[in-house]
């Protein structure tokens, strides 16, 4: 019908031209975000276990980190215990200087005066090797390395690795007969020292190998929250052709239909 009162085919144009540029402003949303749900009302459901998936992620990539500073403070103390090594080989060397009876008191004296001296640093070095302040040469108590679920840690039991904690601080080689005995107190104490050292190390492995599945499990959680998530480049953009193309058609039967009305005036001439 032909009126002048109302435009129909304008505003059914204009409806049409609404919808084309909203569909083409989602789609310059989405590839300017790289994100296929921007918003709750793009996918409710698919955001709701995206937020999840990132939740998890985060978890997990944080999870890594605090594996890895468990190696490094493990491998803090650990070079620390090599140091402590070295002073027990040379308090064991001392001990078997002062067993031979060629020497004599005055001088047995100066060798347990660095035999002391050797025990005092063994004690001073786990003392003061800390890791982010926790001290793990001077004590029993043990570290929990904490990843994942809440029960998913690994507990590292401490290590005295003190003169008493290791049988020598007693120990004295001022006379032959003491420092023979002193040998197979030292010889406890670098077996004890060796045992400790190789815990040490199973725990570092043990840690390292989480990092590694950690690592996976991070990846494979990404890869399903960019399948859920990212846009698919090529399908949004023979969208936004679409719509663009629809759009450039919208205005131009807008502009058509406007001018629908001024036929209807001819009539009235």
């Amino acid at each position: 019908m032909l009126a002048i009162k109302n435009n129909i085919m304008a505003a059914n144009a204009a409806r049409n031209l609404g919808k084309s540029y909203d569909a083409l402003a989602k789609s310059v949303e989405r590839l300017s975000s790289g994100l296929r749900i921007n918003g709750a009302q793009d996918d409710a459901a698919g955001l709701a276990v995206r937020e999840l998936m990132r939740a998890d992620i985060a978890v997990t990539q944080q999870g890594i980190r605090n594996a890895q500073d468990g190696v490094s403070m493990l491998q803090t103390m650990e070079g620390a215990m090599a140091t402590i090594d070295d002073s027990l080989v040379r308090m064991k060397q001392l001990a078997e200087q002062a067993a031979t009876g060629s020497y004599s008191d005055a001088q047995r004296a100066i060798m347990n005066s660095e035999f002391g001296e050797m025990s005092a640093e063994i004690d001073r070095i786990a003392g003061a090797t800390q890791f982010n302040g926790i001290k793990m040469l001077n004590t029993s108590a043990s570290v929990s390395i904490h990843f994942g679920a809440a029960a998913d840690n690994i507990s590292v039991a401490g290590q005295d690795m003190t003169s008493s904690g290791l049988g020598v601080n007693a120990t004295t080689i001022g006379t032959a007969a003491n420092a023979v005995a002193a040998l197979a107190v030292l010889d406890s104490a670098i077996s004890m020292k060796d045992t400790a050292r190789a815990a040490f190390g199973y725990k570092m492995n043990r840690l390292e190998g989480t990092v590694s599945v950690l690592g996976i499990q991070a990846e494979n959680l990404a890869t399903a929250e960019s399948r859920v998530s990212d846009v698919d480049v090529a399908t949004e953009m023979a969208n936004m052709t679409k719509n663009q193309v629809l759009a450039q058609a919208g205005i131009a039967m807008l502009a058509q239909a406007n001018t629908m009305p001024q036929m209807a005036l001819s009539l009235l001439r």
